[in-house]
């Protein structure tokens, strides 16, 4: 059942990169109207994602498998840094497509 903590927080972390990129890619359509939502989303995504895996941080804690923690933790800290700026490069991209698009319609 924990192991189930990474592979939630691998779907998730794949949600919080999907979703910009599909607002980005409807960027021609008129009525998108929900690009923050899905911003949103993306980034409550990635933040989850994160959760997930200082849960499963924690489980390896009390379980005291110390040389689990030795060997993921420099990978774990690589990759959730590349999660984090990639989902808020993502987003800050989306935010100012969309804002220079609403400033030219209204």
């Amino acid at each position: 059942m924990i192991s189930l903590l990474n592979l939630g927080s691998l779907v998730l972390g794949l949600i919080a990169w999907i979703l910009p990129v599909v607002n980005l890619m409807r960027n021609e359509k008129h009525d998108n109207n929900n690009w923050i939502a899905l911003s949103m989303m993306s980034i409550s995504a990635c933040a989850i994602s994160l959760c997930f895996q200082i849960f499963y941080q924690y489980h390896l804690v009390i379980i005291e498998d110390w040389s689990a923690l030795m060997d993921t933790t420099g990978a774990l800290v690589f990759v959730a840094t590349v999660l984090l700026i990639v989902t808020i490069l993502l987003n800050a991209i989306t935010l100012i497509v969309y804002r220079n698009r609403t400033a030219k319609v209204h």
